[in-house]
């Protein structure tokens, strides 16, 4: 699924009833989670957090600024937060699914519209740039409010969209893209400032002064500052690229903490901060006790540091998501100074898209759920559950071989393996509900009403559309049973051989995932008009079909082979 963050700051932090209107205004759009909402009365500013699929958040995004246009009036605010409009800045961070480069394309549809619906000047910003020089939202921002009515009139701060004239009632918006931002807290056993301040100096993109080193103390900040020629600090670049940090005493907590941004997680990661931090402390006689995450991480974030751990204990990464999870939670010691719980504090756990109907019963109700009189779950949702069922299985294999001391040299494939049949087995999972979905979607569109031309035409589209997903989505679960026998076969010939008959097993409901899946694409393919499509869509499955029969006889044969000589 396609996520989107947006973060819009709006030039009122005082005013309940307009925070508000502000907030409807996004809960209204359908798609839309609202993350969080604070407003600063001494900044007078409210920053607003809410995710969802692209065209959603763009409408939410619109939506939010139309409001703040009409609610505020910039000629009367006054706060401490440097700003230049009633929607000072709203940036787009991509989650997941989606390209940075789609989001610059949805930031900049959403400028043009708040430019030529709103009438308020826009500047595009940090990735969304259409100039250079506009990168820095600071540079944008400088003059603020009061100084935009001189500065819209240099050419060279022309706005990306909307009149170049100043708005007194609006003033002006920056749009963009920017990474997401991750506020993370390292915890210390000390109650130092400094110290934790001179691991900061340390960690941060922009370092520090150079000092003499003090043999009294290993706190560089003991140490006198090396100067230039001129009486200048010389500088010393800091170990992480986009990464802030400061020192701070925290009285809650009796201890110090080294208090991170990171502005792209990707680039210089959690994990590797927080292991440099570890080390740093061990050097200056103290010791890192765990950590804290302020506000939501990407899933992705915590992925890379369970899998990053998960190599340092030399394990498979053929492991469960939740594990993954597990792993980087102990490692980082994030339960440190309160559990810390995946429902709350990644994105997309918080906002509902990893919980699926289906996929989350217990077995048992999800047996009777296919046993009762309902057409759906059926047959489609069925054969993705045995494809996942046996994807399972070969991932159950490949670690019971990584393991195996025997095996040693087939670590990295079977490592790679696991990993493989993990993404089959979660994917396969998702179809499970979204099978069902497609068919509940038939059913939906059949019953809109039809008693116009109008309304007839969009019953039409919508059934076309309907029965299009209920072929896409058992051919997606076929080509996936297809790749779960690619593995069978490449386990069978080098897993271990104790586990030959759970191969056979894969195999087969591998297999029946397959030909279930294919009989609903086929069913349901009577229902496409374009003849063309039809012809296609039977060759591919005629041709995927041959392979998987290969597939599953060279794993058969392998089976029966180890099982008829023991």
């Amino acid at each position: 699924m396609k996520l989107v963050e947006c973060v819009p700051n709006f030039s009122e932090g005082k005013n309940n009833e307009i925070i508000s209107s502000i907030i409807r205004s996004i809960e209204e759009i359908d798609d839309i989670s609202l993350l969080d909402a604070d407003p600063g009365r001494n900044t007078n500013r409210t920053v607003i957090t809410f995710v969802g699929p692209p065209e959603a958040v763009a409408e939410a995004a619109f939506q939010s600024i139309k409001t703040a246009s009409q609610l505020i009036d910039m000629s009367k605010h006054k706060g401490a937060h440097p700003r230049m409009g009633a929607t000072d800045v709203c940036p787009f961070i991509p989650i997941s699914g989606i390209s940075v480069e789609e989001c610059i394309d949805l930031s900049h549809q959403v400028g043009k519209r708040v430019g030529e619906e709103l009438g308020i000047p826009v500047y595009f910003y940090e990735k969304s740039a259409t100039n250079p020089s506009r990168s820095n939202l600071a540079e944008i921002r400088s003059g603020e409010y009061e100084g935009f009515s001189k500065k819209i009139k240099d050419t060279k701060w022309k706005p990306d969209c909307g009149p170049s004239e100043f708005n007194s009632k609006s003033g002006a918006t920056a749009i963009g893209v920017r990474n997401f931002l991750i506020a993370y807290n390292i915890n210390l056993n000390t109650r130092d400032q400094r110290l934790a301040t001179d691991i900061a100096f340390e960690l941060r993109e922009k370092g520090r002064s150079k000092r003499e080193p003090n043999p009294k103390s290993p706190n560089l900040l003991d140490g006198e500052i090396i100067r230039n020629e001129d009486g200048s600090p010389v500088k010393v670049e800091g170990m992480f690229k986009n990464v802030k940090a400061v020192g701070w005493y925290i009285e809650d907590y009796n201890r110090a903490q080294i208090s991170i941004n990171f502005n792209n997680y990707k680039e210089s990661s959690i994990h590797d901060v927080f292991d440099a931090a570890c080390e740093l402390a061990r050097k200056r006689g103290a010791r890192v006790t765990g950590s804290e995450l302020v506000g939501l991480i990407p899933l992705d974030a915590l992925l890379m540091a369970g899998r990053h751990y998960i190599i340092k204990q030399n394990s498979s990464l053929g492991v469960p998501v939740d594990e993954i999870i597990e792993i980087a939670v102990q490692s980082l010691g994030l339960n440190d100074l309160e559990p810390f719980e995946p429902s709350k504090k990644i994105v997309e756990y918080a906002i509902g898209t990893e919980k699926n109907k289906l996929a989350n019963l217990k077995l048992v109700d999800l047996i009777n759920e296919v046993s009762t009189n309902s057409p759906a779950p059926g047959g489609g949702s069925v054969s993705a559950l045995l494809g996942s069922l046996s994807a399972s299985l070969c991932s159950m294999v490949a670690s019971l071989t990584f393991h195996k001391k025997d095996y040693i040299d087939l670590r990295k494939e079977m490592s790679d393996l696991g990993v493989e049949a993990q993404l089959l087995k979660d994917r396969l999972s998702a179809l499970i509900d979204e099978d069902t979905d497609a068919f509940n979607a038939i059913i939906k569109s059949n019953k809109l009403p039809s008693g116009t031309d109008e309304d007839r035409s969009i019953k039409k589209l919508a059934i076309k559309n309907a029965y299009q997903l209920a072929i896409d989505t058992p051919y997606e679960i076929a080509t996936l049973c297809a790749k779960v026998l690619d593995l069978c076969v490449l386990l069978s010939q080098k897993g271990n051989p104790n586990s030959i008959s759970d191969i056979g097993v894969a195999s087969e409901s591998a297999l029946a995932g397959f030909k279930g899946a294919s009989m609903n694409v086929l069913i349901n393919l009577s229902s496409i008009e374009d003849k063309k499509i039809q012809k296609e869509m039977k060759e591919n499955l005629d041709n995927m079909s041959k392979t998987v029969d290969s597939s599953y006889e060279l794993t058969n044969s392998e089976v029966y082979k180890v099982m008829n000589s023991q």
